[in-house]
């Protein structure tokens, strides 16, 4: 058997094209699309500006699958590397509530719960944090999404052991499709 070089179903982050987007997905619908933009990182190696692509699409089912790349930028916007990845599905749960699984190649699996603080904004704190014996020692983290005059700006904070929740990555995306 030969393998496809196309999936027969293909994501999509447009609602004008693809799968008819489900009913389920009426809270989270803003998200929906590329996102292209700039944020500010905090961590172990000091702050630094970065770039960002990020996904929400879907597949005609009742979640949108995620997907974020960022690389790292000097002072002056110059690019000078690859930065955090990661994936997952943000999954609506009724009218206002969402859950939101996120993969990262740091070594950690992280599972949100949150709700929509209004049509255009989510809140989500985790339920679940997993981390390989080498990952940074995260226990708790905060997420921050919302549509504020078309960008898509977010916010994630977390904590250590030892410390409580402080800003780690903040950024402002414009969308692209």
């Amino acid at each position: 058997m030969s393998e496809p070089t196309e999936l027969p179903l293909p994501d999509t982050a447009d609602v004008r094209s693809g799968p008819e987007v489900s009913d389920e997905l009426l809270a989270v619908l803003p998200l929906l699309g590329e996102w292209h933009g700039e944020g500010q990182a905090a961590g172990p190696d000091g702050d630094h500006r970065f770039g960002q692509w990020i996904r929400f699409a879907h597949d005609g089912r009742g979640f949108l699958a995620y997907e974020a790349r960022s690389w790292r930028l000097t002072d002056d916007g110059q690019i000078v590397g690859p930065d955090a990845r990661e994936s997952g599905f943000l999954r609506p749960r009724g009218t206002d509530d969402v859950e939101l699984l996120v993969a990262s190649p740091d070594g950690w699996v992280e599972i949100y719960a949150g709700r929509a603080r209004t049509t255009t904004s989510w809140e989500l704190a985790t339920d679940v944090l997993a981390r390989t014996p080498e990952a940074p020692d995260v226990v708790h983290a905060v997420r921050l999404y919302g549509i504020v005059e078309g960008a898509l700006m977010y916010a994630i904070d977390r904590a250590g052991p030892d410390r409580q929740l402080r800003p780690t990555m903040s950024a402002r995306l414009e969308r692209i499709r």
